[in-house]
């Protein structure tokens, strides 16, 4: 599967007070190395962590293909609308542009008929006529003059308005260029359709025969604990991988607790300590209900840590905040940063979707201290746009 994680753009590369390189190259060359190596060291963690989910659960490795390829479909759906969108204003701009050159064309030709006009009721002497007719020589002169001045502003009329049709096809032409570019994104709009429905009816099946299977074995807690188990994996693999590549920040995330916003507007479903699955296993995180395709925003300032699909938790954002601190966001429908991406508060990194097998659109939210899950309201008490 191509996975995010694999663009590892890591990590550095970006990193404020790191030098580029010294006098013989050494430097880069050695830093290029650190990267590739932490770049095949999260490939390597990823693909055990497929093995195992997929030894554990064909099904399961069979709903992440459907999930991804889903996402991978969204966003080039969110591609063509931004081209569509581009190309529908650059068409009502060749509009008007249109529009301002039939003025002007209207006004230069009156100017033109008005001339010619001017030249047929004055007899429309030629200078040869003037010529013969004219016994002042000082007369003669200033006439010739002034008739070398009436051509040329006549001739440049002339070309004023062969410019302004030059002009009009022109833009006529573009019009029917982006006429022609919107019909080939509608339709391929419309073939991207049909393959997320094809790929959701797909995840369906999936999902059925994942809940049958579920429900038969009895094993809905087990398969809870051992996704639980993976992430607590990812996150120690991570803190360890990227042990040598610490953040700083003006202030440590530590000094936000209770003034950070929440990455989504939307309605709890499930808070962090509540119990799961019969009181077994209780919520790490909390749950917010969402409609499809919101922005999911990140908190504070870090480094993508991951961005890829693990099991129970579907599309997931790690974000690494320094100083242990993590925070993670699941069940996206897409993931807009790439590993090593930073980022802000208030950048937007996803959006809210059903993945991992959710039975509706919501975001999951979880803040970590080290290996250990930490209460989200305590830390996050702003509602988004305040």
């Amino acid at each position: 599967m191509r996975t995010p994680c694999l663009l590892a753009i890591l990590l550095l590369a970006a990193s404020p007070g790191l030098p580029a390189q010294d006098g013989d190259g050494k430097l880069t060359q050695i830093k290029e190395r650190e990267l590739e190596e932490v770049r095949e060291r999260i490939s390597e963690l990823k693909q055990s962590m497929d093995v195992s989910a997929a030894d554990r659960d064909r099904l399961t490795a069979d709903l992440q293909t459907a999930e991804v390829a889903i996402a991978e479909k969204r966003l080039r759906l969110k591609d063509l609308e931004r081209q569509r969108a581009y190309s529908t204003k650059r068409r009502a701009e060749l509009d008007e542009d249109i529009a301002e050159r039939e003025s002007e064309l209207a006004d230069e030709s009156g100017s033109l008929a008005a001339q010619v006009r001017a030249a047929y009721m004055s007899g429309n002497q030629e200078k040869i006529k003037l010529l013969l007719n004219q016994r002042d020589p000082a007369t003669l002169g200033r006439v010739m003059t002034y008739y070398g001045y009436l051509n040329d502003y006549r001739a440049a009329n002339i070309n004023t308005v062969s410019a302004r049709i030059r002009e009009l096809a022109e833009l006529h032409s573009q019009v029917a260029a982006e006429e022609a570019r919107l019909s080939d994104l509608a339709k391929l709009q419309q073939k991207e359709l049909h393959k997320v429905s094809q790929v959701q009816d797909e995840r369906a099946t999936l999902l059925a025969a994942l809940k049958n299977k579920l429900a038969a074995e009895g094993q809905e807690i087990d398969r809870l604990a051992a996704q639980e188990i993976d992430l607590a994996r990812l996150i120690e693999e991570l803190t360890s991988i990227l042990s040598d590549y610490p953040i700083s920040s003006e202030q440590p995330f530590s000094a936000h607790r209770g003034r950070l916003t929440w990455p989504v507007a939307g309605t709890l479903l499930q808070d962090f300590g509540q119990p799961r699955v019969g009181g077994q296993l209780k919520w790490n995180g909390v749950v917010l209900a969402a409609p499809r395709g919101r922005e999911v925003r990140s908190v504070y300032h870090g480094r993508i840590a991951f961005a890829d699909w693990l099991a129970g938790l579907g599309l997931l954002v790690i974000i690494d905040h320094g100083d242990g601190f993590m925070t993670l966001y699941g069940y996206n429908e897409t993931i807009l940063k790439n590993t090593g991406d930073w980022v802000a508060p208030g950048d937007v990194i996803a959006t809210v979707g059903d993945s991992g097998g959710q039975a509706q659109p919501a975001l999951y939210f979880e803040i970590r201290q080290g290996k250990k899950p930490i209460n989200p309201g305590r830390w996050v008490t702003r509602r988004p746009g305040t």
